[in-house]
């Protein structure tokens, strides 16, 4: 390998890693609970939208303090969107999952830790209003 190709791959790999590094913002705990931390685009885009709906999903089913900070908030560099539970960075853009979580991920992942789970569920996750918001992101995926 040229000394140019080495370079270039020795910074790509530094910058990932700085990425993946980088701490979450704001706290790491709030009462004794980790927290879920979400970094958006300014405004967000698609990945970032879904980000934010599996936050409010698992709010309606798990007692998570959730915090979600817009990138134009974040030291200058930041990308979007990235995702921390508890200080650890589970997703990044351009990294892990490509930034984007998913319900299944994460909620196993409480499953597993044993986080609380609300007393009744919210009413994001009944059927009518589930429905109703699977249909317009089938939509919307159309276009």
């Amino acid at each position: 390998m040229d000394i140019r190709a080495f370079t270039v791959a020795a910074v790509l790999s530094t910058s990932a890693a700085t990425c993946m590094a980088q701490a979450a913002p704001g706290p790491i705990e709030i009462d004794g609970k980790k927290v879920l931390t979400l970094v958006s685009n300014d405004p967000p885009g698609l990945r970032c939208n879904n980000n934010i709906q599996v936050a409010a999903e698992l709010a309606n089913t798990y007692k998570v303090p959730i915090l979600i900070y817009p990138v134009s908030f974040m030291p200058p560099g930041t990308k979007a969107p990235m995702v921390w539970y508890g200080g650890e960075n589970i997703a990044a853009s351009g990294g892990r999952l490509n930034g984007m979580i998913s319900f299944t991920e994460i909620a196993d992942r409480f499953e597993v830790e044993g986080v609380t789970r609300q007393d009744k569920a919210g009413l994001l996750m009944t059927p009518a209003v589930k429905g109703s918001f699977e249909a317009l992101k089938q939509s919307i995926k159309g276009k």
